[in-house]
């Protein structure tokens, strides 16, 4: 099995025997460039994981803006909670990239939360994690500037899609300008506005799509 799937919560509680049999209880999903895999407002219940490429979370508010939740790469799952809470879908999951995508039904799913309690834990472990990402986010918007905003978001980038290169990391993030805006919650003017400001202090390298740290611990400290 793939070692990325092995080590998403859900997989990573289980031996490689139950593993191979939750994979086979699940739906794979190609997706191109730009598919959405639901929307928000639709009912839901299922959760995913990616298995390749990347996929982001939205949200549209009533006058048309849109905002960005999370960009989900590789062994993260999104779609959760449906599994305990069946209701509409809060956001629309679209394929940033190519993207393959596992789903599993809440119907599937019930004999493992009944018969292996680590997946149960495994999940509300997961469900905790984002719990406390949302409630971070909140905070940045209210007491955080822009540049303390787009600092953490390149840092999370980072942590997720970054490859080290002689002291330096690349990440290929995938997102538009005005995508990255839309993840930190600002106007895509704003956000340039402080990109370019760290490009002049030496902190990044930005290029199509992705970005390059170059100093790793000035950016950190921006975004404390």
């Amino acid at each position: 099995m793939n070692k990325t799937l092995m080590s998403t919560p859900l997989f990573a509680a289980l031996d490689p025997e139950a593993a191979a049999a939750l994979r086979a209880s699940m739906v794979e999903l190609r997706a191109r460039k730009g598919d959405v895999i639901f929307v928000e407002g639709e009912p839901g219940d299922r959760l995913y994981i990616v298995a390749e490429g990347k996929v982001v979370l939205g949200q549209a508010a009533p006058d048309g803006r849109e905002t960005l939740l999370a960009v989900q790469g590789p062994g993260e799952m999104f779609g959760e909670l449906s599994l305990f809470d069946p209701g509409i879908r809060t956001s629309t999951a679209t394929a940033l990239t190519d993207a393959v995508v596992l789903g599993l039904g809440r119907e599937a799913l019930r004999p493992w939360l009944a018969g292996r309690p680590e997946v149960a834990e495994a999940l509300l472990q997961a469900l905790a994690r984002r719990l406390r990402r949302t409630n971070e986010a909140m905070s940045d918007l209210v007491f955080s500037d822009v540049p303390g905003r787009v600092s953490k978001a390149l840092l999370d980038l980072k942590d997720k899609f970054g490859i080290e290169r002689n002291g330096e990391w690349f990440v290929e993030h995938d997102m538009t300008q005005e995508e990255l805006a839309q993840l930190v919650g600002a106007s895509r003017e704003t956000v340039n506005k402080a990109l370019a400001d760290f490009v002049h202090r030496g902190w990044i390298r930005v290029e199509q799509r992705s970005v390059t740290i170059t100093d790793l611990e000035r950016l950190q400290r921006r975004a404390r």
